[in-house]
């Protein structure tokens, strides 16, 4: 699984010289995943939420939600 760490400034964060305060992403893609031109899936996980994106735009929308959320959907698509 490959890794890709993007670090997000606060929206709290001042201007130029104010504080500023960064939160790092770092980005997985699924296994599952297809290969060149393939379904792409990169999830990041925090503590409490998990962020999930297309790989293939990932400047574009992204999901997040609960932690224990991701935690049920990825057991329960497990199941079978």
């Amino acid at each position: 699984m490959s890794a890709e760490v993007i670090w997000l400034k606060s929206s709290y964060s001042g201007g130029a010289a104010g504080e500023c305060v960064e939160v790092a992403l770092c980005w997985s893609k699924s296994s599952y995943s297809g290969g060149a031109a393939g379904d792409c899936v990169e999830v990041a996980a925090l503590p409490h939420i998990v962020h999930i994106r297309d790989s293939k735009r990932p400047q574009g929308p992204r999901l997040a939600v609960p932690a224990d959320a991701w935690a049920y959907f990825v057991a329960f698509t497990s199941v079978g």
